[in-house]
């Protein structure tokens, strides 16, 4: 009997040391795989701050700095001017106007127009509403240059070229993909939320603005940080539509910075530059929470 005690107690003495072998071993793999990922991110962390640190080192340079080779990222003395003279240059005070009362506008008009084609989609029993669905997400499919021609002969007839009206107006009418993102959203809210609010007498326009808006920020912020950033950074439509310079957006200004020859001052465009690139870099770091949170709400179920 004593052999046998002794035996069982071995065995469990045995046990307990492998089952802490494992738990070591898993901590040790967790904290490996940990460490593998920490040093990727650390890796990728260091590729995209690159390029934003020779940016912010080549705006202080003099134009002799910028083309030494190697490469100096701290110049010999800092040239504060090109931060002013940049902004002159590109006319700064009417340049970031513009910019700013279109990009509002952008964003009002999107949360707004998307949200009510996402409400009609997603809460409106409709012959044909999935069929609508259906077409208005197969616009995703048309490239902006297959619909470009149109757009400016219909805004030529209208007389609204070199004017803002162009990069405004419609946005209005909402944007197929907010379409799809708040609609997919407002269908994981539940119905029974509608019934209640018809007992209290809301119609369709109250069951929006008193249910289905306030429960939908998170969906909404995403909304309006993702036209922020596309309307702010806008490009090819003030392109084609704006030709008076006092009507140029920021980034149709930094246009004006490039010459031929090699004649561009290089070190003035990156000033301008990251003073463009400042709102952007500011909205992401305020509204990171809000963003992540949306995606993760939107995404929960289609």
């Amino acid at each position: 009997m004593a052999a046998r005690n002794v035996t069982h107690s071995g065995s469990s003495i045995h046990y307990k040391r492998s089952f802490g072998d494992v738990i070591r071993g898993r901590k040790m793999r967790d904290f490996t795989w940990i460490s593998v990922c920490t040093l990727l991110v650390m890796v990728g962390t260091v590729f995209v701050i690159t390029p934003i640190l020779w940016m912010l080192s080549t705006s202080f340079k003099t134009m002799g700095e910028v083309f030494i080779i190697p490469p100096v990222w701290i110049p010999a003395a800092i040239q504060w001017e090109n931060y002013p003279k940049s902004l002159a240059f590109m006319r700064a005070s009417t340049v970031y106007q513009n910019t700013t009362l279109v990009t509002l506008l952008c964003i009002i008009g999107e949360t707004l127009g998307s949200s009510l084609a996402a409400f009609g989609f997603s809460r409106l029993r409709a012959p044909g509403r999935n069929f609508l669905f259906v077409v208005m997400l197969s616009t995703l499919m048309l490239p902006f240059q297959v619909t470009l021609i149109p757009q400016f002969i219909i805004f030529k007839q209208l007389g609204w070229i070199d004017t803002l009206k162009p990069l405004v107006v419609p946005a209005f009418f909402g944007t197929p993909f907010f379409i799809f993102l708040l609609r997919q959203f407002y269908m994981t809210i539940s119905p029974e939320m509608d019934d209640a609010a018809r007992i209290d007498g809301c119609g369709y326009f109250g069951l929006w603005w008193r249910i289905i808006v306030p429960l939908s920020k998170p969906a909404l912020g995403v909304v309006a940080i993702q036209s922020f950033m596309f309307h702010w950074n806008e490009f090819m439509r003030p392109l084609i539509y704006l030709n008076t310079r006092s009507n140029y957006t920021a980034a149709l200004a930094l246009r004006n910075f490039t010459a031929e020859y090699g004649a561009t001052p290089w070190n003035e465009l990156m000033a301008a530059s990251l003073v463009m690139m400042l709102p952007c870099i500011l909205l992401f770091f305020i509204a990171q929470r809000y963003f992540i949170e949306g995606i993760v709400f939107t995404g929960v179920k289609g």
